[in-house]
């Protein structure tokens, strides 16, 4: 029997969460039936005793000697991130990484439905990419009522995000995802996550140029980082 918990998920935790999703995925398709957290802690490059403690915040459903079943807990961490839900998602910027988001099974799938497509290029106006239609960014406003996005995605240059963010608020979004290179300002109750590829390849370089440093962490990661200006807590 589950029995939720009522305690606050801490932000670290819900960082892994994915992580754990996509291995009991993996292993479910398999046709593995019960996982241990030792396993699932080797694959996820954490420990053990780490993975009892998140999945804790989830309820109570391990068996002492036996692990998890595998199918089950990753029924519950679905629904625990939401993927059961529908969330449209409107994707502005549409140069090779906005339409690579756009066609990509990955962020189309477990509920994340591309609902609005926009961009300022004229030669783009008016196409479909996987079945919807590319409007210029000044409809957003327009377009997004009928199909109020959950998740605003920013795939423009850096010099156009912030009037995009101001747009995308303006409308009702409630959780911006920002792939520009620019911290940007949006209101306190508004979700704003950044992914910034040259930040992560500077981290990459850190830990390259001190990899035989004394009491330097191990330059791998479980996690595929969302890195945001949020206070982390301590996972």
């Amino acid at each position: 029997m589950v029995v939720p918990s009522a305690r606050r998920i801490p932000e670290a935790t819900v960082a892994r969460l994915p992580v754990y999703q996509r291995i009991l995925l993996e292993l479910v398709r398999a046709g593995t039936t019960t996982v241990s957290s030792d396993q699932l802690a080797e694959m996820a490059r954490v420990n053990a005793s780490k993975v009892r403690k998140d999945l804790s915040f989830l309820g109570s459903f391990g068996t002492r000697g036996s692990g998890y079943e595998a199918q089950f807990l990753l029924t519950q961490i679905d629904r625990e991130l939401g993927l059961h839900g529908d969330w449209p998602v409107a994707i502005v910027g549409l140069g090779n990484l906005g339409r690579a988001l756009a066609n990509s099974q990955g962020f189309t799938s477990r509920g994340f439905r591309v609902a609005g497509l926009f961009d300022v290029e004229e030669t783009l106006l008016g196409i479909e990419i996987g079945g919807v239609r590319v409007h210029h960014v000044d409809e957003f406003e327009r377009v997004s009522a009928g199909d109020p996005p959950a998740i605003g995605v920013i795939a423009t240059p850096a010099s156009a995000a912030q009037d995009v963010a101001n747009r995308m608020v303006k409308a009702g979004v409630g959780s911006v995802l920002n792939f520009a290179p620019r911290v940007l300002t949006v209101p306190p109750e508004v979700l704003l996550r950044y992914v910034d590829l040259s930040i992560e390849l500077q981290v990459m370089s850190f830990y390259l140029s001190h990899r035989d440093s004394p009491g330097t962490a191990p330059a791998w990661s479980p996690l595929p980082h969302a890195v945001g200006l949020s206070s982390a807590e301590p996972g």
